[in-house]
């Protein structure tokens, strides 16, 4: 956990005043500080791969401080070589995860206000214009198998090399590329009174194949999009129904697997 925080950012937040730590998944530690400055969260990424992961999501929220999307203000990161790790100090915004939001609401409508602005949400992020520092000179999809077989061959992922070679042959049709999220579940964005209050967790963000977005926001857990109606009201808020039943099982099924 985050008993050691740098003294940088202890004196940029005027001291801690309590540290919690919230519901996360394995690739960092985050802890919400109740400081003298106000409320922040910090994030502590260990090992090359997960602080790789922090310092891109660092440069995207740089990169969307300008932006109309409600992401987290980027205070403060620092790179720590000798330890191998990093740090990163944002804005806390309000709000309960899209999934906490859903498991909880009894109401029917408001669920569907909530899966539609989800939906609505994506939308405006694919609307969005990438930032250029983002564009790669490789097809987005191209980037991806090739970290696919990186986090193969170095790292413990659910593919196999039979997968990702069957992901090399059958590649999906191109379609034309947006601004992508990279991560986008019902764990990476925020609800407040039914309505989006953040999106959470850029490290994969890049122009890149929008249906891969879909793909992981639609995906079936438990009381939250296990039935036609979920996605149907999801494909209301985004405007179309981008990915079919071959595209979904090959970013969900396929791609997702190695990361």
């Amino acid at each position: 956990m985050l008993t050691y925080q740098p003294k940088d950012i202890i004196e940029y937040v005027g001291g801690v005043i309590h540290i919690y730590f919230p519901r996360q998944g394995h690739t960092s530690d985050v802890g919400i500080l109740n400081s003298k400055r106000g409320i922040f969260v910090l994030k502590r990424t260990k090992g090359t791969q997960f602080c790789s992961w922090l310092t891109k999501e660092a440069t995207v929220l740089k990169h969307l401080s300008k932006s109309t999307l409600p992401v987290p203000t980027l205070h403060y990161f620092i790179e720590q070589p000798l330890e191998n790790q990093s740090w990163a100090l944002m804005a806390y915004l309000e709000g309960d995860t899209v999934r906490s939001a859903l498991e909880n609401e009894i109401k029917e409508e408001n669920r569907h206000e909530i899966i539609f602005n989800f939906g609505k949400i994506l939308s405006a992020i694919h609307s969005t214009r990438c930032p250029q520092e983002l564009v790669k000179n490789t097809p987005w999809i191209d980037d991806m198998l090739g970290q696919a077989e990186c986090n193969l061959k170095n790292f413990k992922v659910d593919g196999t090399p039979k997968l990702l070679d069957k992901l090399k042959r059958k590649k999906p049709k191109i379609i034309q590329q947006t601004f992508i999220h990279g991560d986008f579940t019902i764990d990476n964005v925020l609800v407040q009174n039914r309505k989006i209050s953040g999106v959470i967790d850029w490290s994969a963000g890049a122009l890149g194949d929008p249906r891969y977005d879909v793909a992981l926001a639609v995906r079936p857990k438990p009381h939250v999009f296990e039935t036609e109606q979920d996605e149907q009201i999801f494909y209301e808020g985004y405007g179309v129904k981008l990915i079919d039943q071959n595209e979904y099982n090959y970013f969900k099924n396929g791609l997702y697997e190695f990361f």
